[in-house]
């Protein structure tokens, strides 16, 4: 089973590049579990036709503790495990609380042996890299931790700190950094700007994703873009990403 967690700064189209990533694995046969890391509880919605689905930490402060698989597990699009941490009301406690339950919840109620999952991904928010945020990142949970962002000083930004926490985390069997992934904005310098921030961590930017209306229409159907244009170039540029990942978490 293959742990991937894939961070980015919010709004960086870190969602629906997982959720594409999920379609493609799964076109090759592959298992995949997706766990939206995120107090929105979106991640997954592009796989499920638009629908929402129950949140773990909804669900857990609801019930008081007493989950049931069933409860926080939904089938997506090409037969996708969904599961959505979610987070607390604004204002109100830890947003970090809803991954560290979703995961423990997730372990708990024995999800891996039920589902049998060849990869597992992770969708979480990289503004904050602390508390639960950093959960996926730690021993047990995530293998390789990948990073999107566009040539944007605050993506950039964002990509640093996510890749200065991973070094931090480096001698206790954390997560490795894979790479950057980068989502294109047409910005100036943009390819050239995260192949330095790559530099900068040792890695390499391993994925490049162009900036395309159809997955603008995509979502406006409320699905991934590998359902609704699956013979697309972009559509190709999900799978290729998806195999150099494969790639570099096989090593």
């Amino acid at each position: 089973m293959l742990k991937i967690a894939v961070y980015g700064k919010g709004g960086i189209g870190k969602s629906t590049t997982v959720s594409n990533m999920a379609v493609a694995l799964a076109e090759k046969g592959l298992s995949v579990m997706q766990i939206g890391c995120d107090p929105k509880a979106d991640s997954t919605i592009a796989l499920r036709d638009g629908e929402p689905m129950p949140a773990v930490l909804d669900i857990y402060n609801e019930k008081k503790g007493n989950v049931t698989l069933k409860e926080i597990t939904r089938i997506g699009y090409k037969g996708v495990v969904c599961v959505e941490s979610g987070g607390p009301t604004p204002g109100l406690g830890c947003a970090g609380r809803g991954i560290i339950t979703a995961l423990e919840k997730l372990k708990e109620t024995g999800a891996y042996e039920v589902y049998k999952p060849d990869v597992v991904l992770y969708d979480v928010l990289g503004d904050v890299v602390c508390g639960g945020f950093s959960m996926p990142m730690r021993s047990g949970y995530a293998d390789y931790v990948f990073v999107v962002t566009s040539g944007e000083n605050m993506s950039i930004h964002a990509g640093a700190n996510i890749a200065m926490a991973l070094e931090r985390f480096r001698n206790r069997g954390y997560a490795k950094l894979g790479g950057f992934i980068l989502n294109r904005r047409n910005v100036p310098r943009e390819e050239e700007k995260v192949q330095e921030l790559a530099e900068d961590f040792h890695s390499g930017t391993i994925g490049y994703l162009s900036r395309s209306e159809l997955v603008m229409a995509a979502e406006e159907q409320k699905k991934t873009l590998m359902e609704c244009y699956p013979d697309s170039e972009m559509a190709d540029e999900y799978r290729a990403l998806s195999e150099a990942v494969l790639a570099i978490c096989k090593n």
